[in-house]
């Protein structure tokens, strides 16, 4: 062995300027993408480099220069945080097998060298004179090369150049194969990771006239925060939730992924896939490392919905046992808040709807954000898009009376409705009868709009730049046994 020592400069990863290398023409990558909606991997800011959330399956085809016999072959531009112990690899030709295999991560100031293990390279020095040449076995505290006239140490050095023109970067899968011949083979890997993910992201813009109608935009959004780039890779997004029973283990930009379009004919093919549902890309796509690419979901179109002005009080919960404090459910607050529906016209993955509508000028503008689960085909999603301005409510007790010896409790309930615009609003108020599950409507101002066992809601017409009020009276009855203590 003989070492050669140069002054350290700037360590410098030269790739040759020729095309791709005949081994990587062949390579094909089909990545299978499962939703997160992890802040981290959408983020457009707060730091950069690879983030621990999203998982996805990989499943690549590589085409490897192997020789005959039992040999050491390095696999680069894999990411980090792969699931080494879910990692397979094997040769569908059967004409060569693994004997072991090892990943060796991309970290520290080595991490670019990882790729070309295995490879072969020239090691430059700081005037640009060869200090070695051949096959790179080590990137640590020096590298390891060996060439035709024996093996070098070089610890100090200023480039290393790429012999087959391009410069694998991530980590790399080091393999010990027995191949039955020399010649090209076609590996399959096979690995899922994280630092990918998608969501769906909608757009709906209300359109004018008194109705409620809007355009509604699906799209999903794809984030690579892998550390890797994916190039012409075939996407498969998946919707649902499957169990992970362990973790697996730059400045985002947002862009329309090339090729795409809203045509229908353009849309992902939508399949099931057990107990979820999978969105096969029609095309080829570019996933960028530090990016947030967007494929339309499905064409976009012109929807029926319903918009809301809602006061609200209480919610579904059920009590053990009859509530009798009399306090108990007293103040809903004054804001009224402005809701949207809609009924899906295919199953929406869950995501978040933006809603726009247009300003005096014909502009669209923002006004409101909401999250849209899992909604299967013909079912409602509903998101509230904020606190209505001109509407304002009051909730007062009027009546309360307890008698435990009739197992009883009577509670009435006055709200005042005003309205500062300048058009009459309907106002749908909402209440949760929550002391018991067993009650009664005893009176009431407005007839209700809907009463269910949780439930009574009251459409109430508020006046321009006037109010309203509805009364209504509740009785609760309960059995000796549900008697509170």
């Amino acid at each position: 062995m003989t070492t050669a020592y140069r002054p350290v400069l700037a360590l410098a990863c030269i790739a040759a300027l020729a095309g791709a290398s005949t081994a990587q023409a062949a390579d094909t990558t089909a990545l299978t993408l499962y939703r997160s909606d992890s802040p981290a991997l959408y983020a457009s800011h707060g730091g950069g480099g690879e983030v621990d959330e999203g998982y996805a399956v990989v499943r690549e085809q590589r085409s490897l220069s192997l020789a005959a016999g039992v040999h050491d072959v390095v696999i680069g531009e894999l990411p980090n945080a792969l699931d080494a112990e879910a990692l397979a690899l094997g040769f569908p030709d059967g004409n060569a097998k693994v004997i072991s295999q090892r990943l060796l991560l991309a970290q520290g100031a080595d991490a670019a060298l990882s790729g070309l293990l295995g490879q072969q390279v020239s090691v430059l020095g700081s005037n640009g004179e060869a200090l070695a040449s051949g096959t790179l076995l080590r990137a640590g505290s020096g590298l390891l090369v060996r060439g035709a006239n024996g093996t070098t140490l070089v610890r100090d050095y200023a480039a290393v150049r790429s012999a087959a023109g391009d410069f694998p970067l991530g980590s790399s899968l080091s393999l010990r194969v027995d191949a039955a011949r020399t010649g090209q083979a076609r590996a399959v890997l096979n690995y899922p990771t994280s630092g990918l993910g998608w969501r769906a992201a909608y757009v709906a813009t209300l359109q004018p006239g008194a109705g409620c109608r809007m355009r509604f935009e699906s799209r999903a959004s794809i984030a690579n925060r892998s550390g890797r780039d994916w190039h012409d890779a075939q996407v498969t997004l998946i919707a649902g939730q499957p169990n992970m029973a362990k973790a697996s283990a730059p400045q985002p930009m947002m862009t329309m992924a090339r090729g795409y379009s809203a045509k229908a004919e353009a849309m992902p093919q939508q399949d099931s896939l057990g107990d979820y549902r999978s969105y096969a890309l029609p095309d080829a796509v570019e996933l960028p490392d530090g990016s947030v690419s967007q494929v339309p979901l499905y064409a976009d179109r012109t929807l029926g919905c319903e918009r809301t002005a809602l006061y609200e009080n209480g919610n579904r919960y059920q009590p053990p046992r009859p509530i009798l404090e009399r306090d108990f459910n007293l103040d809903g607050g004054s804001a009224i808040v402005s809701t949207l529906k809609l009924t899906a016209f295919d199953s929406l993955p869950a995501g978040y709807l933006r809603v726009l509508t247009a300003d005096h000028h014909g502009t669209p503008q923002f006004i409101g954000e909401g999250r849209i689960e899992d909604t299967p085909k013909g079912s409602d999603a509903s998101i509230t898009l904020g606190t209505a301005f001109d509407l304002r409510a009051t909730r007062e007790r009027t009546a309360f009376h307890v008698d435990k010896d009739g197992r009883t409790l009577d509670e009435a309930f006055r709200i005042k409705l005003s309205n500062a615009g300048d058009s009459a609003r309907t106002v749908t108020v909402r209440e949760h009868p929550g002391r018991w599950r067993q009650w009664t409507l005893v009176s009431s101002s407005s007839k209700p709009s809907a009463q269910t066992p949780d439930t009574l809601e009251f459409r109430i017409e508020v006046p321009a730049n006037g109010h309203a009020v509805l009364d209504y009276a509740v009785r609760y009855q309960w059995t000796a046994d549900e008697q509170p203590q």
